[in-house]
């Protein structure tokens, strides 16, 4: 046998290994990311729960759009409020990377309804689908904001996954009035072969079709439907996209892409030496007062 058939036979065997991997292992990264706890944040002497940083607030379970899964919210009010805004976490996280952000935004007379996406924290549900799904979902949150606050003016901030879903969501609720947008993808599909080429350090496609083609089937879901710049363009309210520049995990550039892609009024801020998960931590000062008066601006 010659030496090229036995590398020849090496190459096949190699990429049938790997598809075979990615067939099996794709869709439990894809659809079940680790979910991230108390513990997390403990180590980080960051809060876990209102109640560590003196918020009045109120803990409830609402049903997802699927009507089968409960999803956990925290709700904080304010004493007289401008408007009600609803935090997005992000893949494998949960309302509790919110709490510092709602801490300011209670100071400035804004509602907070924090809540686990489905899948994640301490809410039910099986698959994650990246807004497929979790769009709707923010229909029913909105419902249940409405409820206890009527005439408040709806806000939307999302951070990374929790922001492509809030694009998302924005394009089918005209209930939204203003969406911050933070670290978002621009497709699925995209964000996908980005993160195999840094998982696996192969850049093939195919592989990521695999493993999508087999999630869709099991989570009823369609992957290249999940595309927030598709959806920018339905939207008619302001948007702030904000980004780090030094983002490893999704590529600024996609905030640049959907900015461009965006009807106005629009707005986008990159933050220098700012990675995916230190926005707020380098942004600062500047990263809490830009959101607080993008909101009052447009939502008051």
């Amino acid at each position: 046998m010659s030496l090229l058939l036995i590398l020849l036979l090496c190459v096949v065997a190699f990429i049938l290994t790997v598809s075979a991997l990615v067939f099996v292992i794709g869709p439990i990264m894809v659809l079940n990311p680790r979910r991230r706890g108390e513990d997390f944040y403990r180590a980080r002497d960051l809060p876990t729960s209102p109640l560590h940083l003196q918020l009045p607030y109120e803990q409830f379970n609402f049903l997802a759009s699927d009507a089968l899964s409960l999803l956990n919210a925290w709700f904080i009010p304010a004493k007289n409020p401008k408007a009600t805004i609803i935090y997005l976490h992000g893949v494998g996280d949960n309302k509790m990377s919110g709490l510092l952000l709602a801490n300011i935004l209670h100071r400035r007379d804004f509602n907070v309804l924090l809540y686990d996406s489905r899948a994640h924290g301490e809410s039910g549900g099986k698959y994650c689908t990246y807004g497929y799904h979790e769009k709707h979902d923010v229909q029913i949150a909105i419902y249940e904001t409405l409820k206890k606050f009527p005439h408040c003016k709806i806000g939307v901030f999302g951070t990374s996954m929790g922001a492509a879903i809030a694009l998302q969501a924005a394009s089918i609720e005209p209930r939204i009035s203003a969406v911050v947008a933070e670290a978002s993808f621009a497709t699925l599909r995209q964000v996908t072969v980005d993160y195999q080429k840094r998982l696996l350090r192969l850049p093939w496609h195919f592989l990521r079709n695999i493993a999508m083609k087999r999630s869709e089937i099991i989570a009823h879901f369609k992957h290249r439907e999940v595309s927030p710049i598709d959806a920018v363009k339905n939207i008619h309210v302001p948007i702030l996209f904000i980004h780090g520049k030094d983002d490893t995990f999704i590529k600024y550039q996609y905030s640049e892409e959907m900015y461009a892609a965006a009807n106005e009024p629009k707005e986008l801020w990159l933050i220098d030496k700012a990675h995916h998960n230190d926005v707020h931590e380098i942004g600062r000062a500047e990263y809490e007062g830009r959101i607080a008066e993008f909101f009052e601006r447009h939502l008051t």
